[in-house]
C-alpha cells in the first residue's frame, strides 16, 4: 500500500499542523510515513504545501514527483486548483474548502480572484472524484472558524485510500490538545468524515 498526499493551504490555515497531526496517527499505527513541506511567504498568506507519503512497506522520499498525488487536499480553491494541475493526475481525488481566502491583490483591485464556478468546473474535469466542502463555514458553526484545518483531516480520513479510523486520529490530538479543546477538534473531525462518508455512500 502506497498513498501520496498533497495538504495545501495558505499561511496561517493551519496545513502544516494538520499533516502532522496526520502523520502522527499513521506512524502510530505502524505505518512508513514521509512529510515533506514547501512554504511560500507563508507569513503573508502565501502558498504553504505539505507531502504526506504513507507506505507499508518502506519510508520513500520526502517529496511526491509531480503527476503522482492520490489525493489533494486544500484549504482554498485556487489553491486545490494550482495543486491540482502539477500533482493530479486522472485518477486523484481533491477535497477542498470551498471558502476563497483572497490575496492582498484581489482585496487592493490590482487582481481578480477567478469565478468559484470555474475553479470548481476545472477541478472536476482534471480529476477522478472533487468534494468541494464548506469547511470554513462548518466550523464557524462549530464555535471556532481554526478548527476548519481539522474538519479536512476527518474529510480526508473518510476516504478509501486512507488506512486510518477516527479513534486512531484521536490519539494524535489527544498528544496536543486538552480539555474542551480537545473535544472540539474531535467534534469537528468527525464533521468531515461524516460529511464525506456521506457523500460517497458509505
Amino acid at each position: 500500500m502506497n498513498v501520496n498526499v498533497v495538504i495545501c493551504g495558505i499561511g496561517g490555515q493551519g496545513n502544516i499542523l494538520a499533516s502532522g497531526l496526520m502523520g502522527s496517527a499513521l506512524v502510530e499505527k505502524g505505518y512508513k510515513v514521509s512529510v515533506g513541506e514547501t512554504y511560500g511567504a507563508s507569513q503573508r498568506g502565501g502558498s504553504v504545501m505539505s507531502h504526506l507519503r504513507v507506505s507499508d512497506e518502506r519510508e520513500r522520499g520526502v517529496l511526491i514527483p509531480h503527476g503522482q498525488a492520490d489525493i489533494v487536499v486544500a484549504f482554498e480553491p485556487v489553491e486545490a486548483l494550482r495543486i491540482l494541475r502539477v500533482y493530479g493526475n486522472e485518477n486523484t481525488k481533491v477535497i477542498y474548502d470551498t471558502r476563497p481566502a483572497y490575496p492582498l491583490g484581489v482585496l487592493i483591485g490590482e487582481d481578480e480572484y477567478p469565478a468559484l464556478e470555474d475553479i470548481a468546473a476545472e477541478i472536476t474535469a482534471s480529476c477522478a472524484e472533487s468534494y468541494p466542502l464548506p469547511a470554513t463555514e462548518m466550523a464557524v458553526e462549530a464555535g471556532n472558524a481554526k478548527v476548519a484545518n481539522i474538519i479536512m483531516m476527518g474529510a480526508l480520513a473518510a476516504m478509501d485510500e486512507m488506512p486510518i479510523e477516527p479513534e486512531e486520529f484521536y490519539k494524535a490530538l489527544e498528544q496536543n490538545f486538552k480539555g474542551k479543546v480537545l473535544d472540539m477538534n474531535k467534534e469537528v473531525f468527525m464533521t468531515g468524515y461524516d460529511a464525506i462518508k456521506e457523500r460517497r455512500g458509505k
